[in-house]
């Protein structure tokens, strides 16, 4: 009996060069390119952070992927259809199955609406009877850790670790394969943050989640996350599985910002390096030439003023790829020289 070859599963999210450029600020100017042909791929049931600096295009990313944003060129396509280029009344289906949860908690849920309301809302836009959407919003608090007595309250009544449940109960109200996450516990205090944390975890295990988990505080994304996507300017410097990123960083940025994650351990934490980047981010109105990072990295060459980095294999037989010229799995080489 011959025994037929496992055909690979395909990924619920495939995201192949996303780009979103808006209008520039004065009618002749050039088009700004906030997110610059970023792709990769989340597989059922996974957790995938996208970590960056402020302003570096992970919420356009976000946004584009739930279709809150139409992008500009690049395709996104979920569970086998592509839905980048759908029109508005063909993505109420998908709202089924694609929700998101917001950074800011309060203001993200209508003060004029009861919890109730709120979490409902999503379910009766769909066609649910409003007793039996009832019923699944009490449910639904009670899954995220709140009183399902207190559905007629009102969201200033709550504070921001509980407005964040509500919010993560509405995203799951219609039962969602996929949750775009963007900086969720941002705005908590840090005591909430890990209560989020555990539970989104908890809720991934338990109905079989997948996130894409926007943040730019890379210890939260090492506690959830399976794989670590890093951008900078609107591009992906280093996709590749957690524990070979955070380890062995192989993208000078990536190591810049792992340098600044605080150490439990005082010793090491003042044994450490640490590495201070060179100036601010550029603008994605006027992006450098090349690299776009070389201009504050302290490995640049003349060909990284030059060329633009592919998105590579960082080593073989590594599912981890790096855009640079001079990652750090290789020793450096002669190519090119030193910059002034």
């Amino acid at each position: 009996m011959t025994t037929q070859p496992l055909q690979p599963v395909p990924p619920l999210l495939s995201v192949r060069d996303l780009t979103m450029a808006f209008p520039g600020r004065r009618s002749r100017s050039a088009p700004v390119r906030a997110v610059d042909g970023v792709s990769f791929d989340i597989a059922a049931g996974e957790t995938l952070g996208l970590v960056g600096e402020s302003g570096c295009g992970k919420s356009t990313t976000g946004r584009m992927i739930v279709r809150l944003l139409a992008p500009t060129s690049g395709s996104v396509v979920f569970d086998g259809r592509d839905i980048s280029r759908l029109p508005q009344r063909a993505l109420k289906p998908l709202r089924r199955e694609l929700q998101m949860v917001f950074q800011d908690p309060h203001s993200s849920l209508n003060p004029r609406q009861t919890v109730a309301r709120i979490i409902s809302d999503p379910l009766l836009v769909h066609g649910t009877p409003v007793a039996q959407a009832r019923r699944r919003a009490a449910e639904l608090m009670e899954l995220v850790g709140l009183i399902p007595e207190h559905l007629d309250r009102y969201p200033h009544e709550f504070s921001g670790g509980q407005a964040q449940r509500i919010g993560i109960a509405r995203a799951l109200a219609t039962g969602p394969r996929l949750v775009v996450a963007d900086e969720p516990v941002s705005a908590l205090d840090v005591s909430v943050q890990a209560q989020i944390v555990n539970l989104m975890e908890g809720l991934r295990k338990e109905l079989g989640l997948a996130y894409l988990f926007i943040a730019h505080d890379l210890s939260v994304v090492k506690r959830v996350c399976d794989r670590v996507a890093v951008m900078y300017l609107g591009r992906i410097v280093e996709i590749g599985p957690k524990d070979r990123v955070y380890e062995e960083p192989a993208h000078p940025y990536t190591r810049a910002l792992l340098s600044a994650v605080p150490l439990p351990d005082p010793a090491a934490e003042r044994a450490r390096e640490r590495i201070t980047l060179l100036g601010d981010p550029p603008s994605p109105a006027a992006p450098p030439p090349g690299c776009t990072f070389h201009p504050r990295c302290p490995k640049a060459r003349e060909i990284c003023r030059k060329e633009p980095p592919l998105l590579r294999i960082a080593r073989a037989g590594e599912a981890r790829e790096v855009a640079c010229h001079f990652p750090e799995t290789e020793p450096e080489t002669e190519t090119g020289t030193a910059m002034d």
